[in-house]
């Protein structure tokens, strides 16, 4: 009998700790990251036919490149359309993780962890192991972050494997000032935890921009694309604060707002440099999957 099965996953926003859930840290570091599943998402179907033919296509929401998590969300559903039959979200996580390692990504485990699990979580990486703990703060908080926390995708695509290479060797160089700055984003998500948990709006600002310092730490490119234009607005709270998707030098950025800020400025500047935003919300359910057998 031929059977249809379709997965589909959500791409994901960091908040803080991207960069330390990569091995080359984690390995002899404990690395921590809070990132939000949202509603953004890649969409993997498999056809089998009635003499067992296969065919396995994608689609996805949002381009590569974009610092949302895209390529580790891909690799989730391929893998959980093809052999996701009776494994945990975590399995499959990850099994995407291992695959992508073949492949000779060099990326961490935090975006498969965000699209096979959902939600909001602080996910914590030692050697091989993560532990993934939801937070489930108050509707009216997540309305806030969502209300506020406004997504704006550049149009300029990076290529996150090129981007690491040039950290990680000097990293295993003993470079102080890259070790120094994936230090200070781990510990943003230490701060990152307690406002959220404490459902702090000043604190959740302070975290996010605090972050971009250890960024410049590794590496001043990385926030380039947005830094002249989002610093100043940020010095004049126009904003509260700001920070890259991802890797960073290019892709999505988030612009965090409080309610009542005039947002003129911001949508001006948007509009002159060809930015596009992004509508999103929380996205609580990981790997969706569904069969269904034809006749």
């Amino acid at each position: 009998m031929a059977k249809t099965v379709t997965v589909r996953v959500p791409v994901r926003i960091d908040l803080t700790g991207g960069w330390t859930d990569v091995p080359a840290y984690c390995s002899t570091n404990k690395g921590e990251v809070i990132n939000i599943a949202i509603n953004r998402y890649i969409t993997a179907e498999m056809h089998i036919d009635d003499e067992r033919r296969i065919m396995v296509k994608y689609s996805s929401d949002m381009p590569i490149g974009s610092g949302l998590g895209t390529s580790g969300a891909m690799n989730v559903a391929f893998l959980s359309v093809i052999s996701g039959d009776n494994r945990t979200p975590q399995e499959i996580a990850e099994l995407a993780f291992q695959f992508e390692a073949l492949l000779g990504n060099t990326g961490g485990r935090q975006d498969q962890w965000a699209s096979a699990l959902g939600g909001i979580h602080h996910l914590e990486f030692e050697g091989g192991s993560v532990t993934a703990t939801p937070l489930n703060p108050s509707p009216e908080y997540i309305s806030w972050i969502e209300r506020n926390l406004v997504l704006f995708d550049s149009g300029i695509s990076h290529v996150s494997g090129e981007l690491h290479k040039e950290v990680w060797l000097k990293f295993n160089n003993g470079d102080q000032n890259v070790r120094d700055g994936l230090d200070r984003i781990r510990n943003m998500t230490g701060e990152m935890l307690e406002a959220i948990e404490g459902e702090s709006k000043e604190r959740f600002a302070h975290s996010m921009s605090r972050g971009n310092w250890g960024v410049n730490q590794l590496g001043a490119g990385f926030n380039a694309p947005f830094e002249r234009y989002l610093e100043p607005l940020q010095l004049e709270h126009s904003i509260m604060a700001w920070k890259v998707m991802g890797a960073g030098a290019g892709g999505v950025v988030g612009v965090l707002f409080n309610d009542g800020y005039n947002r003129e400025k911001v949508y001006q500047l948007a509009k002159q440099q060809g930015w596009t935003e992004i509508k999103w919300a929380v996205e609580p359910q990981g790997i969706q999957r569904e069969v269904n057998l034809h006749e």
